[in-house]
This record gives structure tokens, C-alpha cells and sequence, in this order.
């Protein structure tokens, strides 16, 4: 008998088709989620998961007895509760690597836009007002040669960084918990204590992963610290700034502007003060959002939920206490 899945958002057709030849699915991709019936069934039932954001906590686990794995499409993984999924010895993975360069390209374009002001002079063009050549009001900053400050240098932050240093001739410090040898030699990247990158940066860009020590790492005391004309990124989630302390630097001139791709609450509210301000880009967690990207996420879920079904280590484990399995 084929071993029992459920499928949710954000999982390519092309690997649900290929999935299908092992396992028995269910299929949900509209939120249709704890409450629903056919939902909390097909959990009762599932020997593993796999789909992007649903929240592993102790209710969901409490419904799905037969568990053994959660595939997570994504490198990120604060919607699963580690410590009780290793507790009731059922694996937990995610996508690593898959999305690194996708995700700095899109940080760059969002750093390239905020910068040159590129969203808010495109609907200047396509309103009819581009009547006049461009004004002094209107002029953007240089990127390039300017100093990046990129706090946490994992893979992204150093994908980030050679797109920066080789491509755009930018100055590169960073913050980490650990010295990143490899971003220092190949970038020369200058590793430094937050508050003198805060200090020093023309560009703040915060890629740090969400944990209890992150939340609102960035606040009113941090954007103080930061140049008048400093621009500051959020490529990491929401959750590790404080938006109305955003919102006050940005609209108290404290910070020239900010381009962000995460939110706090996603989606965002419609009346979030900070959509009502020109001096910042605001995009919908665009990260790895590319037809490539997305496609390679799922297959490694998959490749992960597989390994997992067949008493193989997945390959993207997180938590080895769960597993036991060969490798």
C-alpha cells in the first residue's frame, strides 16, 4: 500500500505528478487548512507533508498521528516547531541552497529599485505626468562604490556580496555571528559589530534568519544609528523589524528610504501605513519566486520526503535526533 501524503501550497505540478507514482495524495492549495474536514482527515492519516508556510506547531501535530516527516519548500523554517516535531521523532527538512543566488538577485533588484527610485518613476511615466524633464526632487542615489552593510553572511549574504563587490565595486561589511573567512578573502568583506556597520553602511541589508534572538533586531534605536541617507533592505522576515519603527525613520527622515519583501503579517494589510509612503518599495516576498527556483525547491522537497518514506536520511535534515535512518 502506498504510503499517504498530503500536498499544500505552493508545490510544482511537474513534482506532484512524479510524487503521485509512490505515494497516495491530497492535494491542498488554497489555505484550506486546519478546520477544514477533508483537511484535518487527510492529516489524520498522512505519513508525511510537503508544501511552503503551513505552521507545524503541537495543534497541528496533535492531528496527525502517523506522521513521520514534514517537507518544508523553503529554506526558511520558523513555521515549524523543531522541538516538538524532534520530540515526537518525526524529521523535519527544507531547501537550502536551491535559492540562494535567486534570492540575492531578487535583493539586489529590490536594493537597485529603492536606490533609483525605479517603481514610483515608472508609474510617473505611466500616469502621464512625464511631461517635463526629471527634476532634482526626483533624482535617485548612486549604488555603485557605495558601502553595503549586510547583516548575516550566510549564503545568501555572500551571493549578495559578490553581486555587490564584483559586479557594483561596493565596500562590503558585514555582521554574523561568525567571521565568514571565505566572504573576507573572495569580497573583502570587513567583518564588524552592528552598531559601526549601522554607522558606517550607505546600505543596510538585514538577511538574518527568524529566532527568538531576531525579533525586532532592527527598531527605533538601530534606524537612529543609521545615516540620514542610508537605505535599508529586509530580505529576511518581517518579524525581525519593528514596522512602525520603519515607518516613524521613514517618515521622519531618519532613513533616506527602505525596499522591503517581508512583512510582519503576510499578506500584508491594505492599510499598513508604511504602502502609504514613497520612499519605500514594497514587494510581496518575491525572493525565490522564479519559475526555476520554485521547481527545484519542490524537487528537493521531494527528494527530502522520499528519503524519508523509504528509511533513507533525507538530505535536507534538521533535525538528526528525529531520524535514526542510514544514511
Amino acid at each position: 500500500m502506498k504510503p499517504k501524503i498530503l500536498v499544500y501550497m505552493r508545490v510544482d505540478d511537474r513534482v506532484i505528478k512524479e510524487l503521485e507514482k509512490d505515494f497516495h495524495i491530497t492535494s491542498f492549495q488554497n489555505h484550506e487548512y486546519i478546520g477544514n474536514r477533508t483537511f484535518d482527515q487527510a492529516l489524520k492519516e498522512a505519513d508525511g507533508i510537503i508544501g511552503l508556510a503551513l505552521k507545524v506547531n503541537k495543534e497541528l501535530l496533535d492531528l496527525a498521528p502517523n506522521l513521520k516527516i514534514v517537507s518544508n519548500v523553503s529554506v526558511g523554517y520558523d513555521n515549524l516547531d523543531i522541538e516538538e516535531l524532534t520530540k515526537r521523532k518525526i524529521m523535519a527538512t527544507n531547501t537550502p541552497g536551491v535559492l540562494d543566488d535567486t534570492t540575492a538577485d531578487a535583493i539586489f533588484g529590490i536594493m537597485l529599485s529603492t536606490a533609483r527610485r525605479i517603481p514610483e518613476l515608472d508609474q510617473f511615466v505611466k500616469s502621464g505626468k512625464w511631461d517635463i524633464s526629471l527634476q532634482p526632487n526626483q533624482y535617485g542615489v548612486d549604488v555603485h562604490h557605495k558601502t553595503l552593510g549586510i547583516i548575516g553572511m550566510g549564503k545568501i549574504g555572500r551571493a549578495i556580496a559578490q553581486r555587490a563587490h564584483l559586479g557594483f565595486g561596493m565596500n562590503i561589511l558585514y555582521h554574523n555571528r561568525s567571521r565568514n573567512k571565505e566572504a573576507e578573502n573572495i569580497y573583502n568583506a570587513t567583518y564588524c559589530e552592528l552598531d559601526e556597520l549601522l554607522k558606517q553602511s550607505d546600505f543596510v541589508c538585514l538577511m538574518v534568519p527568524s529566532t527568538k534572538d531576531t525579533n525586532k533586531m532592527i527598531g527605533a534605536a538601530e534606524f537612529k544609528k543609521m545615516k540620514k541617507s542610508a537605505i535599508f533592505i529586509n530580505g529576511s522576515r518581517g518579524k525581525n523589524v519593528d514596522e512602525d519603527a520603519l515607518y516613524h525613520a521613514l517618515s521622519n527622515g531618519d532613513i533616506h528610504a527602505a525596499g522591503i519583501d517581508v512583512f510582519t503579517e503576510e499578506p500584508t494589510n491594505p492599510n499598513n501605513p508604511l504602502l502609504q509612503l514613497k520612499n519605500i518599495v514594497t514587494l510581496p516576498h518575491i525572493g525565490s519566486s522564479t519559475t526555476e527556483c520554485e521547481y527545484g525547491m519542490s524537487k528537493l522537497a521531494a527528494e527530502n520526503l522520499h528519503a524519508g518514506l523509504s528509511g533513507k536520511k533525507p538530505p535536507s535534515l534538521l533535525n538528526e535526533d528525529a531520524s535514526g535512518k542510514e544514511k
